[in-house]
């Protein structure tokens, strides 16, 4: 018998940081009626700099936290985590650890929304050093669609400058403007750009002013949000073991009051926030 075989709770959703709000904001939108629990691992962040082994024990870390918490299901809403633990995890712990719980990623389903939006086929990825070291985009958008050209660049600096409160600052343009033409230079058949980190859709009106018209910026939030419910539809089992009363709780592993203040720049709103230890 699994330890963790409660039948139903929250959906849980998990990032290293503050950006899977962006994820969870969409969620509650798309979603109202679900309960929801986020994890921000906020004192051990960023992820994407960090290795595959350390990124993978982390995050698995957080999930059993919120198996422990009642979540049957749990979405990682993190680029570097879904590219550089979900399938372990998939596949080699939620078999013995949870086998009737899931674990979800934000990747296929960016991936899955390609198909229809570029016309060139070629297709530009912005994000974490990690997320593009791990080549999880490409690969997964070559499973799906084999004639798509992949083009990833990585932008260290747009995490920082997001969690520093800094993304719309002056002093941001120069180093988004920086990596969009160094993409671009790469491939100038581009016409659809996937922001490949959930905290970039802060980014996103100085991306847009720096990026042609005529490119298609892609913010995982919407697609991510609609794969959810297409996922609860296919999966009914599933949906009537997510609890319904429109609640929504906070947890992190660094203080209260800094998570408080950068929820409230992601959701526009003052949240409640329990501190938490991950082990």
């Amino acid at each position: 018998m699994s330890p963790f075989s409660a039948l139903s709770g929250p959906i849980g959703v998990f990032d290293s940081g503050y950006g899977g709000l962006t994820i969870l904001s969409k969620f509650r939108e798309l979603l109202p009626k679900y309960d929801y629990i986020y994890l921000g691992d906020n004192a051990r962040t960023p992820y994407g700099t960090r290795s595959f082994e350390v990124v993978y024990e982390f995050t698995l870390q957080a999930v059993r936290r919120l198996f422990d918490l009642g979540c049957p299901l749990v979405i990682l809403a993190c680029n570097t985590a879904s590219a550089k633990a979900l399938r372990s995890i998939q596949q080699n712990d939620l078999p013995h650890l949870a086998p009737e719980r899931r674990v979800l990623g934000v990747i296929r389903p960016t991936a899955e929304s390609l198909g229809e939006l570029t016309k060139t086929r070629h297709v530009g990825i912005l994000a974490t050093a990690g997320t593009i070291k791990s080549e999880s985009y490409p690969l997964e958008i070559h499973k799906l669609y084999p004639d798509i050209q992949v083009t990833g660049m990585a932008c260290p600096l747009w995490v920082p400058l997001v969690e520093n409160n800094e993304f719309d600052s002056p002093g941001a343009d120069y180093f988004v403007q920086k990596y969009v033409n160094n993409l671009l230079e790469k491939d100038p058949e581009i016409d659809t750009i996937v922001l490949g980190c959930t905290h970039y859709p802060l980014l996103y009106k100085k991306i847009r002013q720096y990026t042609p018209a005529h490119i298609r910026l892609v913010a995982q939030g919407e697609y991510v949000s609609n794969s959810l419910k297409d996922y609860l539809k296919r999966h009914p089992d599933m949906d009537e073991r997510c609890t319904k009363n429109h609640r929504c709780e906070f947890l992190t592993t660094e203080s209260v009051e800094k998570f408080q203040e950068s929820a409230s720049v992601f959701l526009h709103e003052q949240v409640q926030v329990t501190s938490i230890t991950l082990e």
